[in-house]
């Protein structure tokens, strides 16, 4: 299977031509004046070994991960703070979630009116930055540096006001945003069904999950919004063993590979014709809009991801995301009584090919008892 998922609408040179000065945008034009690489990539095997640039508005060392489908949307950035060292002070009025890759340290949040938190992270960490507020991230180690993955809607503001002074100078409050609590980084503890209120998760892979049996493979889901951000998150785990239920959604959900090892399947031309991504921990993948995916676990255990994700996606009148949805309802999860046998059969090869056990039979007939009329 191909490693690139190719674009299969190619037009003449002719036509291509005539949309030429609607390619470019604001947004582009803002990296290309950052002075760093913009890697059009929806798969990235690790994100602790994309090569940084130097990085002169933040102090440190960065790169934009992007590609066509999200960059109207969102956008990712992986940054890295030198040993002992801080970043720039930065406001912006764009939203902002952090996964913290490597390292340790602290970031220190204000607003103009002089209202200060500063709040302690690690690797495994996750937060969101608060509109408009100043903040400053202070590496914790003198030896090594701290790397991070970013993923904000900067596309979206920086398209719509093209001044880029306006958006990372403004000065006003969202005091609704962010208000000087003096607990607004403690780690978050009140639940109600999937959702997890919180704006700082200490450690991703010790965090809880609830059971999602909706996803098939009995694995366990969380969702959230980091700094009441319109952008919202998620963290998904499956068992060994276990394949997640296909599904497609909206442009821009950056996958961040947290434990585990496997591999996802894409069809952006049918089940017939997947192209396959293996993934490690740091594996970042993203899939384009609409198209199908599907998360396979080969290793010995369970594999857990965490999702930063535009909004957009569609959802029914009960609000409830198609992406989780029966097909065989109308909306776009592919049930595993209808996926093609090809994609159990490589499963089952991978399986054997790492010397452990099949367990989807019982999820498979699990679903038998609740599936849908065609």
């Amino acid at each position: 299977m191909n490693e690139q998922l190719r674009p299969t609408a190619v037009v003449s040179d002719d036509l291509a031509q005539k949309f030429k000065t609607e390619k470019d945008t604001p947004y582009l034009r803002f990296i290309r004046s950052e002075g760093l690489d913009l890697l059009s990539a929806h798969y990235v095997r690790n994100l602790r070994h994309v090569e940084l640039k130097p990085w002169a508005r933040r102090g440190g060392r960065g790169a934009y991960l992007n590609h066509d489908a999200s960059r109207t949307s969102n956008d990712c950035y992986v940054c890295e703070v030198p040993p002992a060292g801080k970043l720039n002070p930065q406001r912006q009025l764009f939203e902002e979630m952090v996964y913290v890759l490597d390292g340790r340290g602290s970031t220190t949040i204000w607003n103009d009116a002089g209202q200060r938190v500063t709040f302690e992270w690690k690797a495994g960490s996750i937060f969101g930055i608060p509109l408009n507020c100043w903040h400053q991230h202070f590496n914790g180690s003198g030896q090594v540096p701290a790397r991070y993955v970013a993923v904000t809607n900067a596309p979206v503001v920086i398209n719509l006001y093209e001044d880029i002074d306006f958006v990372f100078n403004h000065g006003r409050d969202f005091k609704v945003r962010f208000n000087g609590e003096p607990d607004y980084f403690a780690p978050g503890k009140e639940v109600s069904g999937w959702t997890i209120t919180t704006n700082f998760i200490p450690d991703s892979l010790a965090l809880p999950l609830p059971l999602a049996e909706e996803r098939g493979a009995g694995g366990g889901h969380i969702r959230f919004s980091l700094a009441r951000s319109s952008q919202q998150g998620h963290i998904s785990q499956f068992p060994v063993a276990t394949y997640k239920k296909s599904h497609a959604h909206g442009p821009g959900a950056h996958v961040i590979i947290l434990s585990g090892t496997g591999y996802t399947l894409m069809w952006p031309d049918g089940p017939k014709n997947p192209i396959r991504y293996d993934w490690e921990v740091g594996t970042l993948i993203v899939p384009p809009n609409a198209v199908y995916h599907q998360h396979f676990n080969t290793g010995s255990a369970p594999a857990r991801y965490l999702a930063f994700r535009h909004a957009g996606s569609a959802r029914n009148s009960q609000g409830v995301l198609l992406c989780f949805i029966s097909k065989r309802l109308g909306g776009d999860q592919l049930d595993y009584a209808d996926e093609d046998p090809a994609v159990r059969n490589l499963f089952a090869d991978e399986l054997a090919r790492h010397g452990v056990a099949p367990k989807m039979e019982e999820f498979y007939r699990k679903e038998l008892d609740t599936l849908p009329a065609k």
